[in-house]
């Protein structure tokens, strides 16, 4: 399930904002009481709430925005679990000034914005002996392997635990967790209002990486690169899965430079079946799998690597064969008489490992190259 965060500082903003998600197909909303401006109102946040609630209200040092004194913040909690929430979200420091009560769920939480410790196994132990229902651990990934290792965590504990980490290189913890186990993942009402570090959308949860549509079968694929927020891959891929009915979803997977055959280790544990390779990965990329084809090794970069049955990783470059179809079509379309590309004098501009992969297409169709790079 997707839980969105809403976080405004007007109850009627707030009141709005949820009938609206309601309406968009939400089946879970985190009410961030903590960013209001005024003292909250329960009567009007959830006295007609339209979906089940989680209620969190943060104060500064756990990164929240709770403007009013401690006192009043534990009152305010206290109140909503009286009112019957479906959900409190409490932090370990306040869980035990908090008591159960009645049919609401306790989330019992702890939050590092700055790292991801190696003792996780220690904070979540810590967590399970405040009287959790749920336990939730989110973490700042500094390095793909930090996604990997909140995952596993999920994964092999024994009490219900959401767990994914923030900021990009977690972004694929957020979109897998349910994947391993974890009750629900959250999201944001919109690209535009983040309240944590890497948040995606609801939209994009729900309707661009299907979410809610991810188990255990679902097979993973991804593309590599630095930057990759701005790739189109993961929109056209997860499209392209959705219309013709696999049970697969495709990541946006940040993997800093000097990084790609540590982080592809690492990433076995998640089972990834395939990757797209861009910038600046494509070099490296030949040098981290078991084979490397011999038009890949000739182009000297890679952008596809994919696992064979027995388990043995190659690398391939698919932009030799789609650059010459792409101008050879291109010709045609054109009112060339012919497509054949002997003889032909291209210019070529850009020199990176696409353009690699296209000039050696073009000299070996006969074509005269001339590049232009920066």
């Amino acid at each position: 399930m997707i839980c969105v965060s809403i976080g405004r500082t007007r109850h009627k903003m707030v009141v709005a904002e949820h009938q609206a998600l309601a309406e968009r197909g939400a089946e879970l909303i985190e009410l961030r009481l903590d960013w209001l401006s005024k003292i909250p109102s329960l009567e009007r946040l959830i006295g007609d709430r339209p979906t089940p609630v989680v209620v969190t209200c943060r104060n500064h040092k756990d990164k929240g925005r709770w403007r009013f004194d401690e006192e009043q913040r534990l009152t305010i909690l206290r109140a909503a679990i009286v009112a019957g929430v479906e959900y409190i979200d409490l932090e370990d420091t306040i869980a035990d000034k908090i008591p159960r009560y009645g049919d609401t769920q306790r989330i019992i939480s702890h939050h590092n914005f700055d790292e991801t410790p190696e003792h996780l196994a220690d904070i979540h132990a810590d967590l399970c002996r405040h009287d959790p229902d749920i336990v939730k651990l989110v973490t700042m990934a500094n390095c793909p392997h930090d996604a990997v290792r909140m995952l596993q965590l999920v994964e092999s504990s024994s009490v219900l635990t959401i767990g994914f980490c923030m900021g990009e290189l977690g972004v694929p913890s957020r979109i897998l967790c349910g994947k391993y186990g974890s009750p629900f993942t959250y999201a944001t009402f919109s690209s535009e209002r983040e309240l944590a570090p890497g948040q995606l959308s609801f939209d994009d949860m729900k309707n661009l990486y299907r979410y809610d549509e991810i188990n255990s079968e679902t097979e993973v694929y991804g593309v590599i690169g630095d930057p990759i927020a701005h790739s189109m891959s993961p929109l056209l891929h997860n499209r392209a899965f959705q219309k013709e009915k696999m049970n697969r979803v495709y990541l946006p997977l940040r993997v800093p430079k000097g990084n790609l055959a540590g982080t592809l280790k690492d990433y076995r544990w998640l089972g990834i079946k395939g990757y797209s390779v861009t910038i600046p990965h494509k070099k490296e990329a030949m040098s981290a799998v078991d084979h490397c084809d011999e038009i890949t090794q000739d182009i000297g970069a890679a952008n596809t690597l994919f696992r064979e049955a027995d388990g043995q990783w190659h690398a391939t470059n698919t932009d030799f064969d789609a650059a010459l179809n792409s101008i050879r079509v291109g010709l045609k379309e054109g009112g060339a008489s012919s497509d054949n590309l002997e003889g032909k004098q291209v210019l070529m501009l850009g020199a990176g490992g696409v353009a690699r992969a296209i000039g050696l297409g073009l000299v070996r169709a006969g074509a005269a190259v001339t590049i232009s790079n920066r």
